[in-house]
């Protein structure tokens, strides 16, 4: 099946060899002449523009973008939406907001140009795993590109099906499901994306008390040193707590126990504050991913003003005396 592929970085480019490999014809496009021409060596078919690339796909045409989400995937859907004819479809597959995807696929409908959204999960182990796909959107579109999204998915792999599915008739036990109308997909991505959250929190925070077990101000009979390889790799066999997550940190303390060149400083992409917001919405309670989310922010910051208030209230009322303030560096040079 031919489809275009727009955005090659990582995820892009990977997907872009895994449709290949399966005998897909995919035009590619990047604003990096350089990721379209390292593709075309690999079988890819190249354009130096949008308007090239949609000359090069057959009606009815798809186009999958893996742009980053928020202005570069508006500005490409609504380009793309002024190129493509009607009957044609476009896939975002990156993390735009579900309520982006109801707005842009109603804007689309006019022109008769269909808009499906793909949540993908599966990072840049992607290419050999499979990625985890999430639909949305017109359902006639969907079903076209059926065999897209069957090569891009895990399959059943040795995943047995969950017991009680007998009968069920679903795509899910493949590693993709069409979830429902335009938003849906992302939706479900958007919430994948805030268990994470919450699950990484629940690693890191382990991890860190294990690790602490080994300070002097634990009591000398009570202090212990964990090796967290050890710990972690024991935790992948048999353990209630096993998951890929736990995988990825175990290969990261056996490659550096220390995790010594990691600052602490992490980001977030934009779908756990989307959770938070929407669980409000639906007045929906989410103490365990809105922690998670806070301690991402936190992880940005020096101590902060909050922090100085209750360190002063503390000394206030109960003459508690905290650690001072580093005195300031004096400017080097």
């Amino acid at each position: 099946m031919q489809i275009g592929m727009i955005g090659l970085g990582r995820m892009g480019a990977n997907m872009t060899r895994r449709l290949l490999r399966d005998g897909h014809s995919v035009v590619v496009y990047d604003l990096n002449p350089a990721a379209v021409a390292g593709l075309v060596t690999e079988g890819a078919e190249g354009s130096a523009s949008l308007d090239e690339l949609v000359a090069k796909l057959e009606a009815p045409r798809a186009v999958w973008l893996m742009v980053p989400s928020g202005e570069p995937t508006e500005k490409m859907v609504e380009a793309l939406g002024q190129k493509l004819a009607s009957g044609d479809a476009i896939v975002d597959g990156g993390n735009s907001f579900f309520k982006d995807d109801v707005r842009r696929s109603r804007a689309l409908d006019v022109k008769g140009v269909r808009y499906l959204d793909a949540g993908t999960s599966g990072g840049v182990w992607g290419l050999e795993r499979g990625y985890c796909l999430m639909i949305g959107g017109d359902r006639a579109s969907y079903e076209r590109l059926e065999p897209i999204f069957r090569t891009l998915a895990p399959g059943r792999g040795e995943i047995e099906p969950s017991a009680g599915r007998e009968g069920r008739q679903s795509t899910a036990e493949e590693g993709y499901l069409y979830c429902g109308g335009a938003g849906a997909g992302h939706f479900v991505k958007m919430i994948h994306n805030g268990i994470e959250y919450g699950l990484m929190q629940a690693y890191a925070e382990g991890f860190d008390i294990l690790k602490s077990a080994a300070l002097e101000r634990v009591p000398a009979d009570q202090r212990y040193e964990f090796d967290l390889a050890d710990v972690a790799e024991l935790w992948r066999r048999g353990s209630v707590v096993t998951s890929w997550l736990l995988d990825l940190s175990a290969i990261a303390f056996a490659e550096s126990p220390e995790l010594s060149e990691y600052a602490g400083t992490v980001e977030d992409s934009g779908e756990g504050r989307w959770t938070v917001t929407t669980a409000i919405e639906e007045a929906v309670p989410v103490d365990v991913l809105s922690a998670a989310l806070y301690a991402r922010f936190r992880s940005r910051q020096e101590h902060t003003f909050a922090e100085k208030v209750l360190s002063a209230m503390r000394k206030k009322f109960g003459g508690h005396v905290e650690k001072p303030a580093a005195p300031p560096q004096p400017a080097k040079g």
